[in-house]
């Protein structure tokens, strides 16, 4: 992948995140719930009832490739009524036009939900510095998204260490309010030294932005079952192995469990290094979620098609 800009050249070589080649000597276990989860969870609790969103990262044919049946003459239109939400890894390359943004909305049914990711410019080249225009052109597309967006998130390069804590301070304070936003940061400093880590999840409470859990086989580390709003943001990868199923179940007890002391809202989603299997694993999680929640998600129709797992 080439990024260019006057006078500079940049060259980023594709790689599987997290990605391991024996993910059958992995302890995938679940770490206890952080004390300061529990307590936020509390501290918030309400009657309302828990909001509830699982999607994929991508809709395309070419990725998701068995999911579509024959004859589907458009990705999103389908797409988004077998699944109420979508992790938009597109917008990381190019921030949406705002005529762009109205096409998606429009193919959409009532209910259904976009999870833009902040574009690349502004996390991985300015890398938070002189931002606000981008930013401010970012968030006018997608807030086109009206009744269908549901929270963008800024992903940070894992060189993005805890020295650049003051950098992400202002970022966020600069950031335009009212708009949902979660953080992902993935240098393991943030995560192994305590100090910057009540300094971090302190500042994501102050300012009301959701700080993203990601559950991949290759950083065990950034499993820090931390929340610091009342909202669950879980980007789950699986390993393409048979223990992804049981994974996902041990999410089911942990949310089940989240949810009676006071979560607000769920928001999951499915990524596989071989993308094709996501939807599969994705309708897993939906069956059990509804048996274990009494959630009514809507299971995805499984086509003659589907690609097989494992």
């Amino acid at each position: 992948m080439f990024f260019h800009q006057p006078d500079k050249l940049y060259i980023f070589i594709p790689m599987k995140f997290g990605q391991v080649s024996n993910p059958e000597d992995i302890d995938f276990s679940l770490p206890d719930t952080a004390p300061e989860t529990r307590k936020l969870l509390e501290e918030n609790k309400n009657d309302a009832p828990m909001e509830v969103y699982v999607g994929c990262a991508k809709w395309n044919r070419k990725d998701l490739k068995g999911f579509y049946p024959r004859g589907t003459k458009d990705e999103l239109s389908y797409y988004s009524r077998q699944f109420n939400a979508i992790e938009m890894n597109a917008t990381f390359y190019n921030s949406p036009s705002k005529e762009q943004v109205k096409i998606w909305k429009e193919k959409t049914p009532e209910g259904f939900k976009f999870f833009p990711k902040i574009p690349q410019s502004i996390s991985h080249f300015r890398r938070l510095l002189n931002t606000n225009e981008m930013v401010t052109a970012f968030v006018d597309s997608t807030v086109l998204f009206e009744d269908r967006l549901g929270m963008a998130f800024l992903q940070m390069r894992e060189n993005f260490k805890p020295k650049d804590l003051d950098r992400l301070t202002h970022f966020l304070h600069e950031f335009p309010k009212g708009y949902p936003l979660a953080i992902e940061v993935r240098n393991t400093e943030w995560f192994s030294e305590p100090n910057y880590s009540q300094q971090y999840h302190k500042l994501l409470e102050n300012k009301g932005m959701t700080n993203v859990l990601v559950d991949t086989a290759g950083r065990r580390d950034m499993l820090h079952m931390r929340l610091t709003t009342p909202i669950a943001f879980i980007r789950y990868v699986g390993a393409n192995h048979p223990s992804d199923y049981n994974r996902l179940s041990d999410w089911v007890k942990v949310i089940k469990e989240w949810k009676l002391a006071g979560l607000q809202k769920l928001y999951f989603f499915v990524h596989q290094n071989i993308e094709k299997e996501s939807p599969l694993l994705a309708a897993h999680f939906i069956k059990q979620l509804n048996k274990e929640l009494g959630t009514n998600l809507k299971i995805p129709d499984k086509d003659s098609e589907q690609a097989t797992l494992f």
